[in-house]
């Protein structure tokens, strides 16, 4: 298949029974930018069976990282759930996306707002120590439904502030905001000293209410000093989009900034 590779499975991590993630080989030619997604996929009964995945892995390192659901009798996840290292995957020789925060007005503060597997692309992003020159806070809030789905939490608290380039950012800057929907969830940031929060609510609602910032001590969402970058299912970014634009905030596009950005392709039509 044209504008298509061949890379090697490097490693695989089961986080629980409905989430994956893995990691491949890189060609040397291959670049994106932080946010961006890729074609990937197994070749089943002689064709190439590709889905748009979000890279989780940034743009400066030897592997590249995907964080996936598992579907029971999905065509592609049902057979890329079992991939073991030593096996091939394919991937496009281009990444792509409107994902990215060169899309975004300069501000002070930049919410990083996602469900589930949407976290892929944000992963990336909170290891870009250009995105801690671009903001005063980056504040990242992963809604899952259960706490045994906030994949990624112990890397996020414990392995990027011990970072030897940019750590001393993500401690100053990073704020993690874990939530769970249908779990009694409660959560105290390792830098805080207070007593533990219930984090049980849905990301709309936690932004609607006023709840989020009154949490983080932050001063009321404003388009003046806030951007957004959004990534989860898509009643969710629906919703979202429609609280923001009812605040005043404008949707960046190939042709002009904004001060939100989603994934278009992920966007049903």
């Amino acid at each position: 298949m044209r504008n298509t590779v061949i890379e090697t499975i490097t490693d695989v991590h089961h986080w629980n029974d409905t989430l994956f993630s893995f990691k491949t080989t890189r060609s040397q030619s291959f670049t994106f930018e932080n946010g961006q997604f890729v074609m990937i996929g197994l070749e089943v009964d002689g064709k190439p069976l590709l889905r748009a995945y979000s890279i989780a892995s940034a743009n400066y390192e030897e592997e590249l990282e995907f964080f996936s659901i598992k579907v029971p009798d999905g065509a592609l996840t049902s057979r890329l759930q079992k991939v073991q290292p030593g096996d091939e995957v394919i991937l496009t020789t281009k990444a792509t996306g409107t994902l990215v925060a060169g899309h975004l007005k300069p501000a002070k503060h930049l919410y990083l707002l996602c469900t589930g597997t949407g976290l892929a692309p944000f992963m990336g992003i909170i290891k870009d120590p250009f995105i801690y020159d671009a903001f005063d806070k980056v504040i990242l809030v992963h809604s899952v439904r259960l706490v045994s789905e906030l994949a990624y939490k112990d890397i996020i608290e414990h392995e990027l502030p011990e970072n030897e380039y940019f750590g001393e950012d993500v401690k100053n800057k990073l704020v993690y905001y874990p939530t769970v929907t249908r779990e009694e969830f409660h959560y105290q940031s390792v830098n805080e000293q207070e007593n533990e929060r219930s984090h049980h609510t849905r990301i709309t609602d936690l932004l609607t209410s006023g709840q989020l910032t009154k949490d983080l001590g932050m001063p009321d969402i404003n388009v003046d000093d806030d951007r957004f970058m959004m990534c989860g299912n898509n009643d969710m970014l629906q919703e979202l989009m429609g609280i923001l634009d009812g605040r005043g905030f404008t949707r960046a596009n190939s042709r002009s900034l904004g001060e939100y950005v989603i994934e278009m392709a992920f966007i049903e039509k």
